[in-house]
């Protein structure tokens, strides 16, 4: 590159951050050097069902990332190009997306006079609008017009480039057992997942009173409002169901992880460090929900158990289309939230990640009005077959795809910059 060049990113929701921006980003730096005054990194954020509300904050945490527009100014930039703090920009760039509707950077590219590249996960558009697109696989070549087909280059999987965390001043002594919670992120999941996987820990440390869990905290979400939803005074699910409470506990020294402590005397630590890939890959197993989390720790070859409890049905809110905009009507949005979630749990499972991947169940998923007990016992059988999680972990890595996609779609950037 013989002048300064912007590189703006498209993105959207907590998932797309975590799996697709952060391994490009550190790898754009890596290729392309850490001189701001040569190679600017930029990311707009695009409205996105599943996003939080802490998307600007997630990719502020990104070092690598030198500036963030919030989802809320994103239609003024797609459509006039202003910038909530008017952002100057290079006359020479690439736009990279990573999340959203396509149709964002075929806009946005041809009003800044960008070249444009697109990670396509399962389907590609705009063939004749866009110049490059790193595909996950061949498949989605096979259905492009000849006329098109080199612009397309299979790079991989993104979910595949999961590795440890760069930050080491949290640690974990992993000597004994070691057990991961993720409850998800939403309220929606935190009502019932915290209490749930609260009351697991509980049956479990009773059969290993020296196994660790430890709770990777979503980086949407504080330490004190995750530690409302294991309060009975603010939870009512917990009373109502009998699940465990437990109250936050706030160390004296840095070195020490805070954590939240059950009546019963069990102690969950909270992992802050984002993302948790360092933590989470000394796990012998994990607790999950559905969603980005189990793609994450599927790269990363963890065995997991994933659980969708369902004694709230009007809970669940978070669908996309037309259920979305049903379930958050007035009046009738709680009667449709539980039909819906009713609907939706009489199909076909294999919402996790690697089961989807696979076309196949390789890790068990869990629906329906189960009891920590009965999860607490299927986790203590495959802590006795060993064996079990290690052919559990030799599927998630013949699925997961080979590292390297996200060097092969920063060249593609390269390439469309020179």
């Amino acid at each position: 590159m013989n002048q300064p060049v912007d590189i703006l990113i498209l993105s959207n929701g907590p998932g797309e951050l975590a799996t697709w921006v952060h391994p490009v980003v550190k790898e754009l730096r890596r290729q392309l050097g850490n001189d701001r005054t040569q190679v600017r990194i930029s990311v707009v954020l695009s409205p996105c069902a599943n996003a939080s509300g802490q998307e600007g904050a997630i990719a502020r945490r990104f070092a690598e990332i030198d500036r963030v527009q919030e989802a809320a100014q994103f239609f003024p930039f797609l459509l006039f190009g202003n910038t909530q703090d008017h952002w100057d920009w290079r006359s020479h760039g690439v736009v990279l997306f990573l999340g959203g509707d396509q149709f964002f950077p075929v806009v946005i590219g041809k009003r800044m006079g960008y070249r444009t590249v697109i990670y396509a996960e399962w389907e590609a558009r705009w063939h004749s609008l866009v110049d490059r697109f790193g595909v996950m696989n061949s498949k989605i070549c096979d259905r492009v017009a000849p006329k098109y087909a080199d612009k397309f280059t299979v790079v991989g999987d993104l979910m595949a480039e999961a590795g440890k965390s760069d930050d080491e001043n949290q640690s974990i002594d992993t000597t004994e057992l070691l057990i991961g919670l993720l409850p998800g992120s939403k309220p929606m999941k935190l009502t019932l997942g915290v209490p749930l996987t609260l009351a697991i820990a509980d049956h479990l440390h009773q059969t290993y009173p020296t196994a660790q869990f430890v709770i990777p905290v979503a980086p949407s979400l504080d330490l004190k409002p995750l530690a409302a939803y294991a309060d009975p005074a603010h939870n009512p699910i917990i009373q109502k169901l009998g699940w465990a409470s437990a109250t936050l506990v706030i160390p004296d020294t840095a070195d020490q992880l805070p954590c939240l402590r059950t009546i019963a005397g069990t102690e969950v630590l909270l992992w802050n460090q984002f993302p948790a890939y360092d933590v989470l890959s000394r796990c012998t197993i994990c607790l999950t929900t559905i969603g980005a989390n189990t793609a994450e720790l599927g790269a990363l070859a963890v065995p997991m158990l994933v659980l969708v409890p369902m004694h709230q049905l009007d809970l669940m809110r978070a669908w996309d289309g037309l259920p979305g905009l049903l379930v958050n009507l007035p009046a009738i949005g709680t009667s449709m939230a539980t039909f819906i979630s009713w609907l939706a749990s009489l199909r076909p499972k294999l919402r996790a990640w690697p089961n989807i991947w696979a076309k196949r169940e390789i890790v068990p998923e869990w629906y329906g009005e189960f009891q920590p007990q009965d999860v607490a016992a299927k986790v203590t059988h495959y802590l006795e077959h060993p064996e079990t999680l290690q052919t559990m972990r030799n599927e998630l890595r013949a699925v997961r795809g080979q590292p390297g996609a996200a060097e092969k779609l920063v060249q593609l950037v390269r390439e469309e910059l020179d």
